[in-house]
């Protein structure tokens, strides 16, 4: 389609003992997963760098996101450091409602973060709670870009669905929000608030693949829609812990046939112009 390649918004790279905490969560079917989901991709960290590349990647993420306080700095500074040593990675950044949180968000939009990640369901935080109200104020002023996984797949969590990210856009319209996985499956509502707010974006994570058509398909019917917010689509893959090859994602955009201009967009250009890539 003339793309230099690919970018991938929502991408996995964090401290191995947490990754490994994760996979195992995966393997054993936690209650956030809900089902068998195998890593199809579980590698040593510069393989996984390879094999991304590989594909055709020219920038991804590192998503961290902590599940209790006193977390997210660590994982911060990880983040840094990983960047620093892997160019091509947009420099990501978590936080947590807790005390401190403002000031090192604001410590890692000085040092150059680009994208943050905000996982309401493995956080099991309200994101419309007070305390964060300053965090998402910074991040708004600064227009940097937050992929937040507020849907209510694969299993519900106390504060996930449109509600508590209705409230929070109706304090914070201009932040830049990336609803991960497409809202899934509350994919209408989150369609609903992309309309309601231009700053509003939304990924592709794991939606209309196979494995997530089993359980929860998008609604075929929202499919014009989704063309008319084509400028505000972005591809993302999950990154190694996805239980599939990482082309069926790209075969599960392409079956959408929705056409090589919006393809050309999700895939690359959106991104691009979003991150300045």
């Amino acid at each position: 389609m003339g793309l230099p390649g690919l970018i991938d918004v929502h991408t996995h790279f964090m401290p191995e003992r947490v990754l490994a905490k994760v996979w195992a969560y995966f393997d054993a079917a936690g209650p956030l997963v809900g089902r068998a989901w195998p890593i199809a991709y579980r590698f040593e960290e510069d393989e996984r760098l390879a094999r991304l590349r590989g594909f055709g990647v020219r920038a991804f993420t590192s998503m961290v996101y902590p599940h209790k306080p006193g977390m997210a700095q660590w994982l911060n500074g990880w983040a840094a450091d990983f960047a620093s040593r892997t160019p091509d990675c947009l420099r990501t950044a978590t936080f947590f409602p807790e005390d401190g949180a403002e000031a090192y968000v604001r410590a890692e939009l000085a040092g150059g973060a680009r994208v943050f990640k905000a996982h309401v369901q493995v956080g099991g935080y309200d994101p419309a709670d007070p305390v964060l109200d300053p965090v998402w104020g910074l991040l708004a002023e600064a227009g940097v870009p937050v992929v937040t996984h507020c849907g209510s797949g694969p299993v519900p969590g106390k504060h996930t669905g449109p509600e508590p990210i209705g409230r929070l856009m109706a304090r914070h319209p201009r932040l830049r929000l990336i609803i991960a996985h497409m809202g899934t499956p509350e994919c209408t509502d989150f369609l609903d608030l992309a309309e309601r707010y231009p700053a509003v974006h939304l990924d592709t994570t794991t939606s209309f693949t196979d494995f997530s058509e089993r359980i929860a398909p998008f609604p075929r019917a929202e499919l014009p829609r989704l063309l008319d917010l084509g400028d505000r689509v972005l591809f993302g893959s999950d990154f190694p812990n996805i239980p599939y090859g990482y082309a069926h994602a790209l075969e599960a955009l392409a079956r959408l046939e929705l056409g090589e201009e919006w393809l050309r967009g999700v895939c690359y250009g959106n991104a691009a112009r979003l991150f300045g890539v």
